[in-house]
């Protein structure tokens, strides 16, 4: 008689590891971490079919304290080791970790092409406004004014949105999180691994030495209802610590604006509903800017397309049914002269 054989369901402590967690005490990264293990769990990963890859940064270190596979590799240049990964076994889930300098400065080519080539993988970019490995310099992310050991005078540079960048690049699922919102982030992550092609999660987090609270207009607890809003698919963008405030859209101004319903004849059939399939209505929401407006969390766009290694792979069993190993015929083939 055949014994089935019961499958025992990952938990978050299977994605623990041995090694010392070496992050700043207080660094937004052990929450993130958190976040992923119990995303993973959740979702019924494995450590055995599961690989983290990362460049580096403080972010970077992320691929030593999962209990998966693992590859902690170069500047800016993790989507490439990612793409060979994914085309080498398209059956591993594949996560990407970055940070918002090695990402978007020195990796910003990288993360461009495996963006657009759509590529099935999960990429979790890591925002602190800040070069924390390298001692504090400001980063792509990092707003005018902010003085740094590379910016004495206060930096004048225009800051780069992560997810506006991604939308540009032509990704096709654009999520954002915030580093201690435990209720909200896995549920994130959770689609992002859900979608096929290549998911991009931009992830608020605080780094507490070199650039700690430059979130926090919208991350205390004691306000966040009233600065965050968590969008859902098909409901009303309605958000508000008495839940009176919402999203319209300005046909005037052609943009959108934050209204309260039941004043000036507001309604609830005048908020906005989240089509998170919708590439305009994802701008918008992206470009959205503190503290007129509340900064947009969860899945903003999703609107899935055939990932890039699954086209290769196509086209590679396309040529071995189409032709033949003939080595002689190959020689002789097209364009060929005779020499006298």
């Amino acid at each position: 008689m055949n014994k089935q054989v019961e499958i025992k369901k990952a938990s978050p402590k299977d994605f623990e590891t041995d090694q010392e967690v070496r992050w700043c005490p207080g660094c937004g990264d052990y929450a993130i971490l958190k976040g992923v293990q119990m995303a993973l769990a959740n979702t019924g990963s494995t450590p055995e079919n599961t690989v983290f890859v990362s460049g580096i940064g403080c972010s970077s270190r992320f691929p030593y304290y999962v209990s998966t596979y693992g590859f902690h590799t170069i500047h800016g240049r993790a989507p490439g080791f990612a793409t060979g990964i994914k085309l080498a076994n398209p059956e591993l889930e594949v996560w990407l970790v970055t940070g918002d300098g090695d990402g978007l400065s020195i990796g910003g080519n990288h993360m461009l092409h495996v963006l657009r080539r759509n590529l099935n993988i999960q990429i979790m970019l890591f925002n602190n406004e800040i070069y924390g490995l390298t001692k504090g310099q400001y980063s792509p992310t990092s707003k005018p004014g902010l003085k740094t050991p590379s910016t004495p005078m206060g930096s004048v540079d225009a800051p780069l949105s992560p997810c506006v960048f991604a939308l540009g690049a032509g990704a096709r699922f654009v999520a954002r999180g915030i580093d201690t919102s435990l209720k909200e982030l896995p549920g994130t992550l959770a689609r992002a691994k859900e979608h096929v092609g290549a998911s991009f999660v931009e992830i608020f987090q605080n780094c507490i030495v070199y650039n700690d609270n430059v979130f926090g207009e919208f991350t205390a607890k004691k306000t966040a209802k009233d600065t965050q809003l968590h969008v859902k698919h098909g409901e009303k963008m309605i958000f508000g610590k008495e839940v009176q405030k919402g999203l319209r859209f300005n046909s005037e101004k052609f943009g959108l604006e934050v209204v309260t319903i039941g004043e000036e004849g507001i309604t609830e059939d005048d908020i906005l509903v989240h089509d998170e399939t919708n590439r305009h209505m994802a701008f918008m929401l992206c470009e959205l800017e503190t503290p007129d407006f509340p900064v947009i969390c969860g899945v903003i766009y999703c609107n899935p397309a055939e990932s890039y290694e699954s086209s290769v792979h196509y086209q590679v069993e396309q040529a071995k049914q189409n032709k033949k190993a003939d080595f002689n015929a190959l020689l002789h083939s097209g364009r060929t002269w005779v020499v006298d």
